[in-house]
Order: C-alpha cells, then structure tokens, then sequence
C-alpha cells in the first residue's frame, strides 16, 4: 500500500487489532479464487451484505494471492471464526479509510515458470536478451492482459462493447449464451443450448450450479424475459462496471498494438499526445497536459527525469482522444468500432457510464530478479526457472511473463 504496508502470503505474527474506525482492515489469502466469489464467500459467512467489503484490486484467479481489504462494522472475532477451503481472513487494525484501489502502490510477484524444453544456458540467455530489449524500450508496453477479457471465456469486452451501443439484450445473450471451446462441456452445452433456444426458464434449470453470475441474470428473465437492465442489475455493479471498462480495455490494447506497428516511440512524445505528471511514488497522477510544437523540447526533458509518461486514452464520455499522429490512430480505430466517446454513457444503466482517462504507454518494472535455471522436479528431463518483480498498481504481471514466454495458446499458458 502506498503507506508502506504489504499483504503477505505468509503468516506474520501481529497483535490484536489496534487503532479506531468503522473500517476493519484485514489481509485476504487465497488459492485459486477469483476475487468477486471470493469476497461474497466471506461476506456469506459473516451475515453481511458483500457491500460492506471493499478491495483495492483484483488478483489472479489461478495463483496464491495476498491483498488488504477493509470489512465496515465487524468485529476482530468474527473474522478469525470464519473457515473457508483455501481462503484465510487476517484482521490487522481498524481503520476510518476503507481499502481502495487510490491507496495500492503495487503487487510484487514470485512467479515459477516450469516444464521448459531448453537447456539452463539458453534459457538464461533469452531471459538476458529480453531484459535488454524492455531496458532498452524504457519499460514494459503496459497492455491489458488477456485475462481482463476473461481468460477462458474472454467475452467481457464483447458483453461491454454491446452495452455501450445500448444494445441490451445482444449483452445478455452474450454474457449468457455464448459458449468457449476452452469451457467446461457441460456449460458450453447449456450456453448453446439457449442460444438456440432463448428459453431462460430452461436454461435455469439446466445451467451449472458453479455459473453463479449467469443464474443470477436468468433468475430475473425467467420472471420477465425483456427486462434486461433488471438482469443485468442482479450482478455486482463491480462486475457490471468492469463489462464497460473491459471494452475501454480492448480499445485502449488496439490503440497501442497500432502505435507500436507504426514505430511511433513508446517513450517518445509526438505532437499531439498526452503526457500524465508522476508522483514520488511513481504513479500517475491525473494532472495532465497536451503535447504541443512548442512544449516538445520541455516535455522530453521531464520524460528522461520520470516526472513526465506518455499516455493513451481510455475512451470514456468525459475522454476525447488524443491529437497528432496517435489522434489519427485512434478515430480510425472508433470509426472502424462504430463508437464515440460520448456513447460510453450507459443512459440505461447509467451506474455503469465510463467516463474514461488517461494510462501511461510504459509501465515500470521493479526489482526485477531471476533465480538460476535448475532441473523441474515435477519433469525431470525439463527445467524451471523463477522471476520475481513488482510492478505498480494497474499493470499486468501476465504482459511481463508474455514477453519471456512468447506462448502460443494464452488459454494453455493461464493468460
């Protein structure tokens, strides 16, 4: 957090909740849950409604996580009594701040990569060739990771891009009903099922018991098929926000990809572009400015002290898109959607409008570390390797590891 404190995955000795507040501030460890389930969970277990927990982030669904999140008007007791399979509840202190995404500094990663073909000295040479080029690059291309769009069923940026277009039932049909290969057979029959069908009452029945969200959605059209805001309101605004923010997501990957194809400089500012201040602690800030002819020489100046990133917009209502070159890149690729900033106010749900902003291009990578390549236990005749890194708040370790990776089915590789 950017006080200094850090979620461990490992237990540390501390004494009983001190401080005052309404806010019990708690570490959550994890194993292979997502984070939405995972907070419900807890909030089941405690008789409270997932409301009064908040977060600052979501963490990897498939990995060992460790992150603060505050629970409002809960005693200490009550959360070392909950017992949840590979979910452990740390209280810490309490607090009259809740846990937001403002107050998160970073993630730091111990990541293992195993199972890899090649011989220790190859590997450690390619891992060396591709720090160069990132050193090189000035940082990471901070992309979206593929699991922001679901990361065997990556639909949410489709399910987004039909909200923002106001077409409300095509974004049902397609959180509900459009099925993945890479799915369970079981749920990939019933979304085909439906698809073919658009008989909800049916697929109430036969959808999975572990399809939660989509049961929520169904439960509300089997009572009244057409209302499909009603449906969409039964999941978590959090969830419902995040379907908009995943086509903000796509758009912003598309705007990028197209500026590296085109040899635009990541760190190199055009006429045109915005720049976005860094504070002390390296993080964006949301003071920002437009690069002009005249400002050209100052701005590249404050980008080589790292008091200056370039940025690309994330389209939103309130967001308008770049000028120059960059500018160009973008309306091609709006125009080429069919969408406008301004249609990113949802005026059916307006709760889950995205009034859009500004991410840097380059992300930082922080003591980046790499342990000795050495036989896989687990594949004898293979080897492993481990990375570990930090990175600041709203960048993906997974776009790290697909530099080094290079893998060819995401869905295999987890990302």
């Amino acid at each position: 957090m950017i006080d200094g404190t850090k979620a461990e995955v490992q237990p540390v000795e501390t004494p009983q909740p001190v401080g005052e507040g309404r806010y019990l501030i708690c570490v959550l460890v994890k194993r292979d849950w997502d984070t939405l389930r995972a907070v419900k969970k807890v909030a089941r277990r405690l008789g409270i409604s997932y409301k009064r927990v908040q977060i600052a982030g979501i963490k990897d669904a498939k990995a060992l996580t460790a992150q603060h999140i505050s629970i409002r008007g809960v005693a200490p007791e009550r959360v070392s009594r909950v017992k949840i399979k590979d979910i452990e509840l740390r209280p810490l202190r309490f607090s009259d701040e809740k846990v937001y995404s403002r107050l998160l500094l970073g993630n730091k990663f111990h990541i293992l990569i195993r199972a890899i073909s090649y011989s220790s000295s190859l590997i450690e040479k390619r891992v060396k060739n591709v720090q160069g080029e990132l050193s090189s690059l000035g940082g990471l291309p901070n992309f979206f990771g593929h699991q922001r769009f679901g990361t065997v069923r990556p639909i949410s940026h489709l399910v987004g891009s039909c909200l923002v277009r106001g077409n409300l039932e095509e974004a049902a049909l397609t959180y509900l009903a459009k099925p993945s290969p890479d799915e369970h057979p079981e749920s990939r029959e019933a979304r085909q099922q439906l698809r073919d069908t658009r008989d909800f009452r049916e697929a109430l029945r036969s959808f999975p018991t572990y399809l939660g969200y989509e049961r929520l959605m169904l439960t509300q059209l089997t009572r009244q098929p057409r209302d499909f805001v009603g449906a969409f309101r039964n999941l978590p605004l959090k969830l419902r926000r995040l379907l908009v923010q995943a086509y903000q997501s796509f758009l912003f990957n598309k705007f990028l990809s197209e500026r590296m194809k085109r040899g635009v400089g990541l760190n190199e500012p055009q006429v045109g572009d915005y720049v976005v201040h860094v504070d002390s602690h390296g993080l964006p800030t949301t003071e920002f400015a437009q690069v002009a002819s005249q400002s050209l020489s100052t701005v590249k100046k404050a980008l080589v002290k790292g008091r200056m990133r370039v940025a690309i917009p994330l389209i939103g209502y309130k967001q308008q898109p770049s000028g120059g070159m960059q500018g160009e890149i973008e309306r091609e690729i709006l125009n080429a959607e069919n969408v406008a900033p301004r249609d990113f106010y949802v005026s059916s749900m307006p709760e889950t409008s995205a009034p859009g902003g500004l991410r840097t291009i380059l992300a930082s990578i922080i003591d980046f570390s790499v342990q000795e390549a050495s036989k896989d236990s687990g594949s004898p005749r293979k080897r492993k390797i481990g990375l570990d890194f930090t990175l600041n708040r709203g960048s993906y370790a997974t776009i790290l590891l697909r530099e080094f990776m290079k893998p060819r089915n995401l869905v295999k590789a987890g990302f």
